[in-house]
C-alpha cells in the first residue's frame, strides 16, 4: 500500500512523536487510560512496535505527552474564548472563558480526567507541568483583562485564580461524574450551569465601594 508506506516514512522522518501522541489520544478517548499502550499507539500510527521507544520510555511517558497536549489545547480554547469576548466586559469575558473550560472537559472527558489524574505527575514530567501552568496563565490573563475594565477587583490575583480554577474544576467534575441532581442534568444546559456559578463568584470579584 503506497500511502501506508509513505505515512510510515514520514513519521520516521520527524513526525513520529506527534503521530504517536495523536494515536494514543484517540485510544484514550475510546477506551480510557487502560486502553492506551505503546504497542497499540504504534499500530494505530502505522509504525513498528519498537518505534515508540525512540521518544517514550514507557506508557506513563506516553500518557504524560497526551496530557501535555490536552493542556495546550485547553489553554488555546480558553484564550480564544477570551479574545472573542472582545470588549464585552469583565463578567462576560470570565463567563466565556469558564464556558470554554467546562465545555472542553465535557467534550473530552477522558483527556480531562487524565490531566488531573494521580499519574502521570508533573513533577516527573517537566513539560507536562509547564503545559498545566500555561493553562493557568490563560485563566489568569482573563482575570487580569477583566480587572482592567474596572468590573473586577485587581486585588489578590493569585487567590482569585485559585478560586476561579477551583470553581471551574468543581463544576466540570460534577458534570463528568454525573453528580448533579437529575432534574438539573436533564433540564439545564451546561453553559447555563456555568453562567449561574460564575455570577455567584463574580459578586466576590467586584470592587468594594
Amino acid at each position: 500500500m503506497p500511502g501506508h508506506a509513505a505515512r510510515r516514512r514520514n513519521y520516521h522522518h520527524g513526525d513520529l512523536r506527534r503521530a504517536l501522541v495523536d494515536a494514543a489520544t484517540a485510544l484514550l478517548d475510546q477506551h480510557g487510560p487502560l486502553g492506551v499502550t505503546l504497542r497499540g499507539a504504534a499500530r494505530a500510527a502505522g509504525v513498528s512496535q519498537a518505534a515508540p521507544y525512540r521518544h517514550f520510555a514507557g506508557k506513563e511517558a506516553l500518557l504524560a505527552a497526551v496530557a501535555e497536549a490536552a493542556f495546550h489545547d485547553l489553554r488555546r480554547v480558553c484564550a480564544e474564548a477570551a479574545r472573542r469576548s472582545g470588549r464585552s466586559g469583565g463578567l462576560r469575558r470570565l463567563e466565556a472563558v469558564a464556558e470554554a473550560y467546562v465545555g472542553f472537559a465535557v467534550a473530552h472527558p477522558a483527556r480531562y480526567r487524565l490531566m488531573w489524574a494521580p499519574a502521570p505527575r508533573a513533577r516527573d514530567h517537566p513539560t507536562l507541568g509547564a503545559a498545566a501552568r500555561g493553562a493557568g496563565d490563560a485563566l489568569s490573563a482573563a482575570i487580569a483583562e477583566s480587572a482592567s475594565s474596572g468590573e473586577v477587583t485587581g486585588e489578590r490575583p493569585l487567590e482569585q485564580l485559585f478560586v476561579f480554577w477551583s470553581l471551574l474544576h468543581g463544576v466540570a467534575g460534577l458534570i463528568l461524574d454525573e453528580q448533579l441532581p437529575h432534574e438539573i442534568r436533564e433540564a439545564v444546559p451546561v453553559n447555563v450551569i456555568v453562567r449561574s456559578a460564575m455570577r455567584v463568584l463574580f459578586e466576590g470579584f467586584r470592587p468594594r465601594a
